[in-house]
């Protein structure tokens, strides 16, 4: 397991686990998260906040309140129960994991405003992706749900200047088309832990295996089948390809840096929260 920090600015830091197995990468963080929470009670002290980017090696995890009957076949894949809200996800290569090691109090943001702020920078993420691949007939956009927790895909029904709005009122007319990306986070004293996961290109078969976020049926969907994505061994030639060819089609690497760009600038309050149509 690889690790490498970055300071983002003066209250923020990334740090980068890759070929990560679940239960060492759990503990990490909630011994990180405790000694966070220790340091400002005894000392007042306001530790940088962190976002860990993790590649994780295939793994089925199970949230606090989850129910085994969504676990619908056995396979390999270990099964973690985790201390994180919601039901069963998978986890592996090809899947963008990001966690939120944020001091919500000291950053004024309630629960509510941490998933907003989350699936909010997914939406504008994939969004910024769909709108800049040519292979998009630009019908196709992301949004979240009030009812459940996440980021879907929506094709509209007649193709209108407003396609791209990314509010619940504009779902009237947008058919689902599936889930793209997953949100389960765990408050303790006033921290976040655990985060976001997004399907950039992954094997999304690993999925039948369980009834995804403990919806039966939900069909899970990845970024690669609707914008042009390079594959590992593309990668390597990419300074082989023109100006032209690289900007239409995105890297796991790049999709990864809007995300944190994203996040880093909700943090230091230079994106505010949309507002949330009402249920």
């Amino acid at each position: 397991m690889q690790n490498d920090t970055q300071p983002l600015n003066d209250t923020l830091v990334s740090k980068s686990l890759s070929a990560a197995d679940y239960v060492p990468t759990l503990d990490a963080m909630l011994a990180r998260t405790l000694e966070r929470i220790d340091l400002k009670k005894q000392q007042g002290l306001r530790t940088p906040d962190e976002l860990w980017i993790v590649d994780h090696n295939d793994v089925y995890t199970l949230g606090q309140a989850g129910k085994e009957e969504h676990i619908l076949q056995r396979t390999d894949t270990p099964i973690i129960k985790t201390d994180r809200g919601g039901q069963v996800t998978w986890h592996g290569h090809g899947q963008l994991v990001i966690y939120w090691l944020f001091d919500l109090d000291s950053l004024k943001w309630s629960v509510r405003n941490l998933v907003s702020h989350a699936e909010q920078a997914i939406e504008d993420v994939i969004n910024d992706c769909l709108r800049s691949s040519p292979s998009n007939s630009d019908n196709i956009s992301a949004h979240a749900r009030r009812d459940a927790p996440g980021v879907y895909l929506y094709a509209d029904t007649a193709a209108t200047d407003d396609s791209t709005a990314t509010d619940d009122s504009s779902l009237d007319n947008k058919i689902m088309l599936g889930k793209m990306a997953s949100l389960g986070f765990k408050i303790k004293h006033g921290f976040s832990y655990h985060g976001i996961a997004i399907n950039l290109n992954c094997d999304l078969s690993s999925f039948n295996a369980i009834n995804p976020c403990g919806y039966a049926g939900m069909q899970m969907l990845r970024l690669s089948d609707f914008v042009a994505m390079q594959t590992d061994s593309e990668q390597t030639e990419l300074e082989a390809q023109t100006e032209q060819q690289m900007s239409d089609s995105f890297s796991y690497e790049t999709v990864t840096q809007k995300l944190i760009d994203n996040i880093a600038k909700r943090h230091a309050g230079l994106i505010e929260l949309r507002a949330i149509a009402p249920k």
